[in-house]
């Protein structure tokens, strides 16, 4: 605490991202990046942008990248909005969405660092209780509201909301924005962007950082009709003219137009994911259905802050919420290699049987 510290800043509660630790040998299972290393044209994208060049500054708009992205998904250039990561697209889309007299709505357990998000911006919020199966019940969403906002498949239970329920949505929240965040949807759900020439109000976010392997360059992307993209980019334009590098630019862009390598990077991980919830599930581990690079998991006779701390001694390191209390008997596992899968099951086999 300090006297100098402004108002907001005193009554924050910042987000705790997962941590990244500095210690080698660890089977790291804990912050859902991709366990295969990105495409090898990223790689040399990367290194040719490494030139005398870079005591320019980058293109503010990535036209190049957005064009990939417009025509990777069918839409117009200027329906697709680029950022630092898919956090800082989000956060814009905070102030230039969702900041209204009513409050935004989402579920209870959801990404915590919508919370975050309306306390620095000062925007009303109302959390909705997940069934008890940890669904999204669409029909919770009705009530008057300054927006909707929700992760699909959601985190950190990975469960995936369907496209007709998104619509059933939609059609419920005319006059509300609606933002699905889409970091995980590559995984095995289909994606919202199909609805956006349907819906005015419809924005999807999107990330490079799982299902491309890029969570080192930071790139993240939203696409919606062209009134809600200027929104966001009128936001942009007033913090930070230039969010994405040379570097992140060019990477993002061999990334996305390296579309087999992506598909392989998918397949892999939801093949290791299918095999990971099986064995854990003869195991005794309730698993919840993920689409998402991670798994979500109690054991009936294990707490999982006890789970997460034995697995920990083994050099294991998975992600466990406290809070809400619900969800405290889980937890989130990232889908790692055919190598990492094989050493936390040996752990966790030996923990379950002590």
């Amino acid at each position: 605490m300090s006297r100098y510290w402004s108002a907001v800043v005193h009554g924050l509660t910042p987000y705790v991202p997962g941590e990244q630790p500095k210690l080698t040998k660890l089977v790291k299972l804990n912050t859902n990046e991709n366990p295969y290393g990105p495409s090898p044209r990223v790689l040399d994208a990367v290194r040719a942008e490494v030139a005398d060049t870079l005591r320019l500054y980058p293109d503010p708009g990535s036209d190049r990248l957005c064009a990939a992205i417009a025509a990777l998904h069918g839409v117009a250039a200027e329906q697709v909005f680029v950022g630092n990561g898919s956090d800082e697209v989000l956060a814009h889309a905070f102030v230039a969405l969702l900041k209204h007299e009513r409050p935004i709505l989402f579920p209870d357990i959801s990404y915590s660092f919508y919370p975050v998000y309306c306390g620095l911006y000062e925007i009303a919020y109302r959390q909705i209780p997940l069934t008890d199966a940890f669904e999204i019940r669409v029909g919770d969403y009705r009530s008057p509201n300054g927006g909707v906002i929700f992760p699909n498949p959601n985190a950190p239970t990975g469960r995936l909301l369907a496209l007709p329920e998104i619509e059933r949505l939609l059609d419920g929240n005319p006059d509300s924005v609606i933002i699905i965040d889409e970091a995980y949807i590559d995984f095995g759900g289909e994606s919202a962007v199909g609805l956006v020439a349907r819906y005015p109000q419809l924005l999807v976010t999107r990330t490079l950082s799982k299902s491309h392997a890029l969570a080192g360059l930071r790139v993240g992307y939203a696409i919606g009709q062209a009134h809600l993209i200027e929104a966001l980019k009128r936001v942009k334009d007033s913090f930070n003219s230039y969010p994405l590098d040379r570097l992140a630019q060019a990477g993002a862009l061999a990334s996305i137009e390296d579309h087999a390598y992506f598909e392989s990077l998918c397949t892999r991980v939801m093949a290791s994911r299918a095999r990971l919830a099986s064995a854990m599930a003869e195991m005794g581990f309730e698993v919840l259905p993920s689409t998402a690079n991670f798994i979500f998991a109690q054991h009936p006779s294990h707490d999982g802050a006890e789970l997460a701390a034995s697995l920990r001694e083994r050099s294991i390191i998975v992600r466990h919420f406290k809070n809400p209390a619900r969800i405290a008997p889980f937890l989130r596992i990232t889908v790692g290699t055919d190598a990492q899968i094989d050493a936390l099951l040996v752990a966790l086999k030996a923990i379950v049987n002590c």
